[in-house]
C-alpha cells in the first residue's frame, strides 16, 4: 500500500547540494518547515552503499566503500523527509526506491538541475526534452514502490510546452510536481516566471509546488504571497533557507548567530563532518565571511575549531566524550565481526613470513600529518631504522601492498582500489603491530568511530 503525504498547504525545504544534509533538514523542521528534501543523491552512488544502523548516533546511515556517509537520517525527521535522486534509468530509480523504502517518506526525481554534471549524465534538466524517458522513470517508480513519487522540473521556454510536460508527468501517477520558474539557462538574477507556475496549477489536478522565489521571499509572510502569486498548492524554499533557515519561523527571522548555534547543535549531536558543517555555515555568513570571525571560519579544518567561534566547543567536546564512551562500551560486547581476519597473524607467503590482518585504509580518519605512511616513516627516523620499503601488486583491478619495517613484513588482506591506498593499508597493519595505533583506527567509520562497534550492518 502506497504511503500517503498531503503535498498541499506545505512549506518545504528545497533539495540543495551539500546543504540538505541531516543537520540542515532538522534545523528547517525545528523552525517550522513541513517537509524537507535531501540533497540530490545520484542513483549509482546510493546503490553502492551499505545500509547501516548506527547504534551510537541513533541514525540510519548509507555508507559508501570509503565509509563516507552518503545519506544519514534519524527518527526526528521520520514521516517528513523526501529523498531526491538523480537518475536517467527507470531500473536504477526503482532499485534506489526499494533500497531506501524503510527510511524515507517519499521519492523525488530531479528533472531540473542545470549543472553540467547532471546534463552530461542525462539527468536533471537533460530529462526535460526526453519525454519518453520521463514517463518510463516515473511510471516505473509509481508502479514498483510503496513510496509517494514526485518530481521537480524547470519551466520550458513556452508556457504550452511546460503545461504539456506537466500533463505527461501527471499521467504517470505522481503525487505532486515541483516547478522552478526559470528555464535551465536562467539563473537567480533572472525573474522567476510565476505566470508559468500559475498556468501549471490551473491545468493540473495534482498539487503544484512553487519554487524559485529567491527574489521575492524575504520573510515568512512573503512565502504565502509567493504561493498566491503562483497559484500553487505549496511553496519550496531554497536560497532563503540556505542563508537563514529561520525563514520558516512564523514569528519572524531569528538573529543569524542564534541560527548558526542551532545548526551547530544538530551538527554536533549527529557528528556531522567538519567539511560539510563549514560549508553550510559559510552559506549562512555570506558576505560576513570577510569579517574577522568569517576569516577564522575559512581557516578552520576541525569541528572543534568551528564550534569555538560560536562558543560551543564545550558542548562539542562533551558530546564527543559521550560518543567515544558509548563506542568503548559497545566494543566490550561480543562481536561476530572479530573473526580471525580481524586479528594480526603471521602467515607464510612463498619464502616470506608476513604479518597480516584485515585493515581498510579509510582516508577521512586521518589528516595529512597523521597518514599511516607518514607516521611510520617518522617512527623509523626517530629510531634510526631504514625507511619503510613497499612492494605493491595488482590483483584483478585491485591492489595489495607489503611493507618491510625493521626486518619484518606487514600487509593487509583487504584489497584496495589503488596503489596509494594499498600502501597506506599496509602501513596501518605495521603501526598496529608496533603499538602506534589501536584497533579503533582500523576500518573506521565516517563518524570518526570504529565501525565494528558503532554499526549494525543490514
Amino acid at each position: 500500500m502506497t504511503r500517503v503525504i498531503d503535498y498541499r498547504n506545505k512549506i518545504i525545504l528545497a533539495p540543495m547540494v551539500r546543504v540538505g544534509t541531516l543537520p540542515m533538514r532538522l534545523l528547517a523542521l525545528h523552525y517550522g518547515a513541513d517537509l524537507v528534501y535531501t540533497e540530490e543523491l545520484i542513483d549509482y552512488k546510493l546503490l553502492k552503499c551499505k545500509r547501516i544502523e548506527n547504534k551510537i548516533l541513533g541514525t540510519v546511515d548509507y555508507i559508501d566503500d570509503d565509509y563516507q556517509v552518503v545519506f544519514r537520517t534519524c527518527e526526528k525527521e521520520k514521516g517528513r523527509v523526501i529523498l531526491q535522486i538523480g537518475t536517467c534509468s527507470p531500473e536504477r530509480a526503482v532499485q534506489v526506491a526499494k533500497f531506501v523504502e524503510k527510511d524515507v517518506s517519499g521519492i523525488d526525481v530531479n528533472m531540473g538541475c542545470p549543472k553540467e554534471f547532471s546534463l552530461k549524465g542525462g539527468m536533471g534538466a537533460a530529462l526535460l526534452t526526453q519525454r519518453e524517458k520521463v514517463k518510463a522513470i516515473l511510471t516505473s517508480l509509481v508502479q514498483n514502490t510503496h513510496l509517494p513519487v514526485t518530481c521537480k522540473i524547470r519551466v520550458l521556454e513556452e508556457v504550452e510546452e511546460t503545461i504539456s510536460l506537466g500533463k505527461l508527468i501527471e499521467s504517470t501517477g505522481v503525487k505532486a510536481i515541483a516547478v522552478h520558474g526559470r528555464t535551465k539557462e536562467e539563473r537567480p538574477q533572472h525573474p522567476n516566471r510565476n505566470y508559468v507556475i500559475k498556468a501549471m496549477a490551473e491545468h493540473l489536478t495534482i498539487p503544484v509546488i512553487a519554487n524559485g522565489g529567491c527574489g521575492e521571499i524575504k520573510s515568512f509572510d512573503d512565502i504565502e504571497l509567493f504561493r498566491q502569486a503562483t497559484g500553487a498548492a505549496s511553496v519550496m524554499v531554497a536560497r532563503q533557507a540556505e542563508s537563514n533557515c529561520s525563514i520558516f519561523c512564523r514569528d519572524g527571522l531569528k538573529p543569524l548567530d542564534d541560527v548558526i548555534r542551532s545548526y551547530l547543535s544538530f551538527a554536533i549531536e549527529y557528528d556531522n563532518r567538519a567539511t560539510n558543517t563549514k560549508y553550510c555555515v559559510q552559506q549562512m555568513l555570506g558576505s560576513l565571511q570577510e569579517s574577522e570571525r568569517g576569516k577564522q571560519l575559512l581557516a578552520s579544518q576541525q569541528m572543534e575549531e568551528i564550534c569555538v567561534l560560536w562558543n560551543m566547543d564545550t558542548i562539542y567536546n562533551a558530546k564527543q566524550k559521550e560518543l567515544h564512551y558509548m563506542a568503548q562500551k559497545l566494543r566490550e560486547l561480543p562481536n561476530d565481526d572479530q573473526g580471525p581476519e580481524r586479528s594480526l597473524k603471521k602467515c607464510k607467503v612463498g619464502n616470506d613470513e608476513i604479518w597480516q590482518m584485515e585493515a581498510k585504509f579509510v582516508r577521512n580518519m586521518f589528516d595529512m600529518s597523521s597518514l599511516p605512511k607518514t607516521v611510520l616513516i617518522n617512527w623509523t627516523r626517530k629510531n634510526n631504522f631504514p625507511h619503510p620499503r613497499y612492494k605493491t601488486e595488482g590483483i584483478e583491478k585491485s591492489f595489495r601492498s607489503i611493507v618491510m619495517v625493521n626486518g619484518k613484513k606487514y600487509s593487509s588482506t583487504h584489497l584496495e582500489k589503488n596503489k596509494k591506498y594499498a600502501e597506506q593499508a599496509a602501513a596501518v597493519v605495521a603501526l598496529f603491530s608496533l603499538g602506534l595505533i589501536d584497533k579503533s583506527m582500523i576500518r573506521g567509520s565516517a563518524a570518526g568511530l570504529p565501525i565494528d562497534s558503532s554499526y549494525k550492518l543490514k
